[in-house]
């Protein structure tokens, strides 16, 4: 296990006579035995900073440190690094022992009965002793993936490197390969770099996330501060499922106008926007599972029609028409509402966010009630505790 440090690291590319900036001065402390997963939509950047901490891709700028060690310009080889790629990989013809030991092989000293060893042991955590005299043909996707983490976890590295490994498996597969994923790192407590353009990936596996875009940085966190304190618009809407509302509005000095109805922001509320809106225009934020179906009349509620039940069981999402623009709510599956249903909807102060029109940065939060803060959208711990409940370290912001 070792820290891993990206340390203003810039990457571009030379095309024709266009330059192409991949990653764009990105600094990420990752922590030693820490899970954290780099996320984003295609092209936002997280693949190349991968392939820059393996040494795959050069680095245009910045530094790379591995423990105490400078890696920037040192062979992938040599960084003690083990990485897992989203198609396995494998020689086909070598049975599952031929290519779990064929890295150890080539790259150390070990002798025979210390690589057949690792890759036995090895074999016995993923469950995959009795597949080893099989080839890749012979075994399914998830069965494949094993072989390759298997590969990686016998060199024993100071980090694992992992390309969105689960992109290739059914929906069924990967739930459960997230699991056990989540299981061998607690039971390895080895540092891990895991990169998806999977939300629900992210927000289930990491210690911490960092989300880019565009090559920058957005945000490091715990999936707690992701979904309750975004740092900006992007990630509020990227981080959850569905997507968070976003509405366009505008600040008088008093009340937060938009078409058709009024937001009457709290004193708190109102603060913020005086000290931190840069013009007069803004963005308000709210959950689906935030907003409240009501019979009652308020400040802070208006009437919408149903233009889209989808029953999901549980719960119904509904989407909600006004001309303040398309609201989705998530409902219990218990409560009828059927398309073309006028329905009265309050945004209770206490959840909605607000942007900068201008920037896209926040301007205050949702609160945060003891509820939230105790984890419960979901969890999961390594030796350094709950990653839900553990607010500290929230890294670069940009």
């Amino acid at each position: 296990m070792a820290q891993t440090t990206i340390d203003g690291v810039t990457k571009r590319f030379d095309s024709g006579d266009d330059t192409i900036v991949a990653v764009d001065d990105l600094s990420i402390d990752i922590r030693d035995g820490e899970f954290l997963v780099l996320v984003g939509p295609s092209g936002c950047g997280k693949s190349t900073t991968l392939r820059t901490i393996a040494g795959l891709e050069t680095v245009s700028e910045g530094n790379i440190y591995i423990g105490d060690r400078d890696v920037t310009d040192v062979k992938p080889k040599d960084r003690d690094i083990a990485m897992v790629f989203q198609n396995y990989a494998l020689y086909p013809q070598k049975t599952v022992a031929g290519n779990m030991r064929f890295g150890l092989k080539m790259t150390t000293d070990l002798d025979d009965e210390e690589i057949t060893r690792r890759v036995e042991e090895a074999a016995e955590l993923l469950d995959i002793s009795e597949l080893l005299d099989r080839r890749p043909r012979a075994l399914s996707g998830g069965q494949q993936q094993r072989v390759a983490l298997g590969r990686a976890i016998v060199r024993d590295p100071a980090v694992f490197l992992m390309d969105e490994p689960l992109s290739n498996l059914d929906a069924k597969l990967r739930t459960q390969m997230r699991t056990e994923l989540q299981e061998l790192h607690d039971e390895l407590e080895a540092t891990t770099v895991y990169v998806t353009h999977d939300q629900t990936e992210a927000m289930t596996m990491g210690d911490r996330i960092a989300v880019l875009a565009g090559g920058e940085l957005q945000q490091v966190g715990t999936p707690m501060e992701m979904y309750y304190e975004p740092a900006n618009e992007f990630v509020a809407t990227f981080i959850g499922s569905p997507s968070m509302n976003i509405l366009e509005a505008t600040f008088d000095g008093e009340n937060i106008q938009l078409p058709g109805f009024t937001y009457e922001p709290t004193d708190a509320q109102r603060e913020a926007l005086d000290r931190d809106l840069r013009g007069d225009s803004l963005t308000l934020g709210i959950r689906p599972e935030d907003v409240v179906l009501t019979e009652e009349p308020g400040p802070r509620t208006t009437e919408f029609t149903a233009s889209i039940v989808e029953p999901m069981g549980n719960e119904n999402v509904l989407h909600l028409d006004h001309e303040l623009g398309e609201v989705v709510a998530t409902v219990a599956g218990g409560q009828r509402v059927r398309e073309g249903d006028r329905v009265r909807v309050t945004l209770p102060a206490d959840h909605v966010h607000a942007f900068d029109g201008e920037t896209g940065q926040t301007v205050f939060n949702r609160t945060r009630t003891e509820e939230t803060a105790t984890g419960v959208i979901g969890s999961r711990s390594n030796s350094g505790g709950n990653a839900l409940t553990d607010g500290s370290g929230t890294g670069e912001n940009r």
